[in-house]
């Protein structure tokens, strides 16, 4: 049979309070107090005491683990993929473990963004002291001067930064699946600058400092005597409160607090910033922005505060499972009107990709991304970007299933119905397009006339 550590701690009071319980008046004070002390103590911050030390490596090697040639994290001995629960019935130090990980592979991710996307790192605010708070973004060494098209992506919320759209992804599953970076190299073979936003760093987080109290014996007014007793008071206090803490929470963690970035405290100033000091500057024609979750929140609100420059700027905005609010963003109608045509949502669903998803809110079309793990519906949001030149002759990528029956698949007059289609044709029911090319996955691309 086995005890626990903190049984053992504890039965030496219950034995003294059952032999104080025997005996008068004054031993009862001492029960009372025995009792006020056992209800004090927290027994899940007392079983912390049998954790092991809160002390990861700082090095994949140190865990133990590598990402292999598939992009997959595997152990390096065995080649069995992560384990969360390394050491059973110890929740909070396996998710303390899973958290230190996670660091590591933020850095990593974020060397595999300089040396394979070849991007630069950007500090930011641009004119940060030397002493205050600072975040960084990504670019392509193009991305200010490329005259043609630029694309701008956003994460979500949580602990993912630049360069990931999820964590557990890049965990479990590769690194293909939970970065960005696939997606940055297609857009660079394709001829974009790219910008890679990084709206969750908005502080950094310092150890608080200790407040000293001063003592009472500094106070000259009072007797010696008198400041001896409170002393030894005080003393004694303290030696029960450190004796209390020593086993309320045996590793306790520092206390920190939070210095918040200037200009960027918060995922929708970021956006604000980055749009300021880099896109608005930048030489690109077509603007693209690709945003997932809490990113597509981030971008509506930059569509607030700066309406008459982004609709100048940016062409066409890919969201994925994108959680903004029209509504409760207070988007005004014109935005509304402009998100219908130039943005599209996919979301998680049961139906077949690129299928319409109803929505309740009259802001962009939303369409199936099926079984979504963040960009599986990356090659459809390409085409999607890539054939919406904003400033040449409109032309649509059109599910070639959206042609009228009886209407010409091929080269020549086409007529399109705007209510079957993933993309934004409303202005088109019935007016004749011409079919530019027909892909071989069953795609048209069509022009206005």
């Amino acid at each position: 049979m086995s005890i626990s550590l903190s049984s053992l701690i504890l039965l030496p009071i219950w034995i003294s309070m059952a032999h104080i319980q025997q005996g008068g008046p004054d031993e009862k004070e001492k029960t009372t107090a025995l009792k006020d002390l056992l209800s004090r103590i927290d027994l899940d911050e007392l079983m912390k005491k049998d954790e092991p030390p809160l002390d990861f490596p700082d090095t994949l090697e140190g865990f133990e683990y590598a990402f292999n040639e598939k992009g997959q994290l595997r152990h390096i001995k065995t080649g069995e993929p992560f384990v969360f629960n390394y050491r059973e019935d110890l929740h909070r130090w396996n998710q303390k473990r899973y958290e230190a990980l996670g660091e590591i592979i933020t850095k990593y991710v974020y060397e595999l963004l300089e040396k394979d996307c070849n991007l630069k790192k950007i500090s930011i605010p641009v004119d940060a002291t030397e002493s205050e708070p600072k975040s960084f973004i990504f670019m392509s060494e193009d991305a200010l001067t490329n005259p043609q098209k630029l694309m701008v992506l956003i994460h979500g919320s949580g602990v993912v930064r630049a360069g990931q759209w999820a964590r557990r992804l890049i965990i479990n599953e590769d690194l293909d699946s939970g970065t960005q970076i696939p997606f940055i190299k297609r857009a660079m073979d394709e001829g974009y600058g790219v910008i890679v936003l990084n709206p969750n760093e908005n502080y950094i987080e310092v150890e608080k400092p200790k407040i000293h109290v001063q003592s009472s014996s500094d106070s000259s007014d009072e007797p010696a005597e008198k400041r001896e007793r409170k002393d030894k008071v005080s003393k004694e206090t303290k030696k029960r409160r450190d004796f209390y803490e020593k086993y309320r929470n045996p590793q306790r963690e520092k206390e920190m607090m939070q210095l918040y970035i200037r200009e960027n405290g918060s995922p929708e100033e970021h956006a604000v910033y980055v749009w300021d000091h880099f896109i608005a500057q930048s030489a690109a024609e077509n603007v693209f922005f690709v945003a997932h979750s809490y990113g597509g929140l981030a971008f509506v609100e930059l569509m607030i505060q700066r309406e008459a420059d982004v609709k100048s700027k940016v062409t066409a905005v890919a969201l994925t499972d994108s959680v903004h609010n029209v509504w409760h963003q207070e988007a005004g109608k014109t935005i509304r009107e402009w998100m219908r045509e130039n943005c599209c949502n996919w979301v998680s669903s049961s139906e077949p990709l690129d299928t319409s998803v109803e929505s309740m809110l009259p802001d962009c079309p939303r369409v199936s991304a099926e079984k979504v793990t963040e960009f599986t519906s990356a090659l459809k949001i390409h085409r999607f970007t890539r054939h919406r030149p904003r400033k040449q002759t409109e032309r649509r990528l059109v599910p070639l299933k959206c042609v009228k029956r009886g209407e010409d698949k091929g080269k020549g007059q086409g007529l399109v119905n705007p209510e079957s289609t993933f993309l934004f044709c409303s202005k088109y029911s019935g007016m004749p397009l011409e079919v530019l090319e027909v892909e071989n996955d069953g795609y048209l691309i069509i022009e206005r006339k």
